[in-house]
């Protein structure tokens, strides 16, 4: 059985379209199969229409979180209530080409258990996106123990035995390419090319992607908190030559009124502490977060056959 996961946030204009495709290409392949869709929040037409979906066709089910928890969530919601051997994860405005589940599962059935998409471009991403993209994989990469493959996607295909290790990870703030990657188990990948979207725009905002980046350095390493005590170390250095400079002058007779020495001084010293609370506030949030334990995410409504 093969079930298919499928955050959506106001995507009325593309939940038809993409509910043909996909089941186009899950028929061409013969398997029992369940289209799991996760609405996380929306504020549009989503809803009504998974509802009729439902009704429609008993091989889609329908999770209506009870508000926006993000795009990481929504994923992991699905991933807990799907009953498939083998999971596929995807996005739901095509950008993500269905016409791509064929192969994700001719490399299951060769014996693999994560198949990992890599997205090599994207027909409508601008020059500010793939530019930041490639040198955040750097960045990442540069700093994580953890390989996390450039241009690597949600869509991808899990085997079951994986779907039950990654659902012991329940922390929060979740970057789920970095939590699959480094779950280990035989993982291959497949290229390909995102098309645009089907209708509709980005939900991925500036502000979005910048915290989605945060999360996925700050949840696979301690660098950050190295580099902040390396460099605290360097700028005391500094500091006691200065002090020793500024006795020596003194000592000298050749003390003179240091106003500019001492305002930057004092900027750099307070800029970079600033700078370094600021980092060590974030691990501390983070740990405010999961010491709560709190649910990941609750229903507002269930649909399908499969409903409890």
């Amino acid at each position: 059985m093969l079930s298919v996961v499928v955050p959506v946030y106001n995507e009325q204009l593309n939940i038809e379209k993409f509910y043909e495709e996909v089941t186009r290409a899950i028929q061409s392949i013969n398997m029992n199969y369940e289209i799991i869709f996760v609405d996380d929040g929306s504020r549009d037409s989503t809803p009504l229409l998974l509802s009729r979906l439902t009704q429609q066709d008993d091989h889609v089910r329908a999770f209506i979180l009870a508000r926006n928890f993000g795009h990481q969530l929504a994923i992991t919601c699905g991933m807990d209530h799907a009953a498939g051997d083998a999971v596929i994860t995807m996005d739901g405005d095509l950008q993500h080409p269905p016409v791509m589940i064929p192969d994700l599962v001719q490399k299951w059935r060769e014996g693999y258990d994560v198949v990992q998409t890599v997205r090599q471009a994207t027909d409508d991403a601008d020059f500010f996106k793939k530019t930041t993209s490639k040198w955040y994989y750097k960045l990442l990469n540069a700093v994580s123990p953890v390989h996390i493959t450039p241009g690597g996607s949600d869509f991808r295909l899990v085997d079951k035995r994986v779907m039950e290790t990654f659902k012991l990870f329940r922390e929060h703030d979740r970057f789920i390419r970095g939590m699959i990657g480094g779950i280990g188990y035989k993982q291959t990948s497949i290229s390909f090319i995102a098309p645009k979207r089907f209708a509709g725009q980005s939900k991925f905002s500036v502000r979005k992607m910048m915290h989605f980046a945060l999360d996925g350095i700050t949840a696979y390493s301690k660098i950050p908190l190295r580099i902040s005590f390396y460099v605290g170390m360097v700028s005391g250095f500094f500091s006691v030559l200065m002090i020793l400079h500024v006795l020596y002058c003194d000592f000298m007779g050749e003390a003179t009124p240091g106003w500019t020495t001492t305002m930057v001084v004092v900027c750099l010293l307070g800029g970079l502490q600033l700078i370094f609370i600021g980092v060590i506030g974030e691990y501390i949030g983070r740990i405010f977060e999961e010491v709560k334990q709190r649910p990941l995410y609750w229903l507002r409504a269930e649909l399908g056959k499969n409903k409890k």
